[in-house]
């Protein structure tokens, strides 16, 4: 393997180049963990590495509790496989509530009114109820708990950390809470030596060839507990030297052939950028800033063909269509418009309408 086809070799562990899984659930079992914040992105990342999916496939997933939306690593909303949602939010999240410790305070939520909080919610939950996240802020205020300034999503977010709550399947476009051991009863606990390692082996074969630092950053965890991690799940990975770094991935992916044409739409925050620290492998430092404008943590859709991001994308939806409009970083040609234009028809019909190209 090369620094050259790492990228490649990326895309192909991901199943981005060819899904092999013909349901949601087991991409993101097979990923680990997918990040989801952006809802309607998530439902695409998962649907573009599930063989013939639609949009209603991923939401039908997620209502029939095959895949659950939770904070379980870094502070942001990812899906997890049901199975392993309680392990690693044991393992993952006593870090981000100490790093949002100060947050909380300064707005005046301290242990009992989060305590209050859980109480009033799993009242309210109790039965297998899903509620909207307005109600759940209704709630809270009929208890004299105050939802404003961020307070609200704050109050959520430590509750799911804790293992209180996570998300139910949306009702409209709203998103519902529902409580963590009724959504996913089958949720287990692990060893904390266990965890490390299945997280490792997880990332690794669902994201690699990939580094220590990468899966530092992915897992959120210490460079001590990542290193701990590799060393109990190696003899079930592949590793490599490649330049000075030392790489790890699935023993058994094929080595992923280099198609120049291989074109792909993928949503913001793909785990194909968004899972590793070091993106070089698929971007320059100087087009990161087109992706990522201003280093705000906020990741724009892209354009991928041959390895390499090529650009931005944007869909607006119609009645009955979405266009699609392209903002490559260099001129495309004429096959490149072709592959392009290929996969927008393929999101079309992911969501249900007519895709239409701009310009």
């Amino acid at each position: 393997m090369t620094v050259l086809n790492i990228a490649h070799q990326r895309l192909a562990s991901q199943h981005v180049v060819q899904p092999a899984f013909a349901r949601p659930g087991e991409v993101v079992a097979w990923l680990g963990a997918v990040q989801a914040q952006d809802y309607l992105g998530a439902l695409w990342a998962v649907g573009l590495r599930t063989q013939c999916a639609t949009e209603q496939t991923i939401e039908q997933a997620i209502a029939d509790k095959a895949i659950v939306r939770t904070w379980p690593m870094r502070g942001t909303i990812h899906f997890v496989a049901p199975a392993d949602v309680r392990w690693m939010l044991e393992l993952l999240t006593p870090r981000v509530i100490a790093r949002s410790a100060s947050r909380l305070a300064g707005l005046g939520l301290d242990d009992a009114t989060i305590s209050r909080s859980a109480d009033v919610l799993a009242k309210a939950l109790q039965g297998g109820k899903q509620i909207p996240r307005t109600e759940m802020y209704d709630l809270l205020e009929q208890a004299n708990i105050a939802t404003d300034g961020q307070r609200g999503l704050h109050i959520l977010g430590r509750l799911a950390h804790e293992r209180l709550l996570c998300f139910g399947a949306r009702a409209g476009k709203q998103p519902t809470f529902a409580l963590l051991d009724e959504w996913a009863p089958s949720a287990k606990s692990l060893p904390r030596d266990e965890a490390l390692a299945a997280l490792a082996k997880r990332y690794f074969t669902g994201h690699g060839p990939a580094t220590l630092q990468d899966f530092m950053w992915w897992s959120g965890l210490t460079a001590r507990d990542a290193r701990a991690g590799i060393e109990a799940a190696a003899p079930q990975l592949g590793h490599e030297v490649i330049g000075s770094q030392e790489y790890y991935f699935a023993p058994d992916v094929p080595n992923a052939h280099q198609n120049a044409c291989n074109a792909f739409l993928l949503p913001p925050f793909d785990e194909y950028l968004v899972g590793y620290k070091d993106r070089a492998a698929a971007i320059d430092a100087t087009e990161m800033a087109r992706v990522n404008p201003g280093g705000n943590g906020m990741f724009s859709p892209i354009m991928v063909i041959g390895g390499r991001v090529a650009g931005t994308w944007k869909r607006t939806f119609k009645r009955d269509t979405v266009e699609i409009a392209f903002s490559p970083f260099m001129p495309l040609n004429d096959a490149q418009r072709h592959a392009f234009a290929e996969v927008a028809q393929r999101y079309g019909e992911f969501v249900g309408k007519t895709a239409i190209v701009a310009g």
